[in-house]
């Protein structure tokens, strides 16, 4: 693999992953002592495997918007005005956490403007879609126990490989928003070509790592991090052995989901029987 593209991949991931573990931190404190109210998607029980399956639903309505958009309503702006209200979203409530009232509302506000001003502009794309995903995998992690994560992700992973393999809409999805510098992917530019990476890969490892962490609470501090680190290392080693197999065989599509859930499972599952 080319050094520039690992350089980059590892620079992403760990910068998305450390976002998210302190949007997660923040969160979990907050439910623990009670000044947060336990985020729910049906109930406010994280272990309602309910949870896991209605945000399956949404993923798959969600893209089925998107395809038919892609095809029919052929209006670009329409991608743009989702990506900047996920990003005015996840980025207000980040920089609340970080710096408070009224700076986490003035800050998003500004990150919105710079998307609109340089839209070209692919490391502010970059950084948008770092701090989208970032928070919304704390989001959903935080809102899904262990069994209900495990359900989810696995679901995603075999959606991911049929969508790829089988039925191709993801393709076609990906073809559709490709060369429109949206936040839904992240660029990682190279001399003889430019890999997008999907946010999904970032925000499902960081979902699990906060549902593991959140269910390790027992252990108490810094144990229940320990987990989490566990799952995002085998989660980076999953997209680095995909992006290997993709840069050898430009134009090939390969979901990265698949493998990295299979390596974050065994992880998992030896973490759990070592005592973590």
């Amino acid at each position: 693999m080319d050094k520039r593209l690992l350089f980059q991949l590892i620079l992403l991931f760990v910068l998305t992953q450390a976002i998210g573990l302190f949007v997660a931190f923040n969160l979990i404190s907050g439910i623990s002592a009670g000044t947060i109210e336990q985020p729910g998607i049906i109930t406010q029980n994280p272990d309602d495997i309910a949870n896991a399956l209605f945000l399956i639903a949404y993923i798959l309505v969600g893209t089925g918007f998107f395809l038919f958009a892609i095809k029919f309503v052929k209006r670009p702006w329409l991608f743009k005005v989702l990506e900047l209200f996920i990003l005015f979203f996840t980025a207000g409530l980040l920089f609340e956490f970080a710096l408070g009232e009224p700076w986490g509302i003035l800050l998003a506000i500004i990150l919105v403007a710079s998307r609109i001003i340089f839209r070209k502009n692919i490391w502010l794309r970059n950084l948008g879609s770092i701090i989208s995903s970032a928070t919304v995998g704390a989001l959903v992690g935080i809102t899904l126990g262990v069994i209900p994560i495990l359900v989810f992700i696995t679901a995603l992973s075999i959606y991911d490989y049929i969508a790829v393999f089988k039925t191709k809409h993801m393709v076609t999805l990906a073809k559709g928003i490709q060369g429109k510098n949206l936040g839904f992917t992240l660029a990682m530019p190279t001399p003889k070509h430019t890999f997008e990476l999907g946010t999904g890969d970032l925000v499902i490892p960081l979902a699990f790592a906060t549902s593991a962490m959140q269910n390790s609470l027992p252990l108490g501090f810094p144990n229940y991090f320990f987990i989490a680190i566990f799952i995002l290392l085998g989660s980076i080693v999953g997209l680095i052995l995909t992006l290997e197999y993709l840069s050898k065989r430009i134009g090939t599509a390969l979901p990265a989901l698949p493998l990295q859930t299979a390596i974050m499972i065994v992880i998992f599952a030896a973490a759990k029987l070592a005592g973590f």
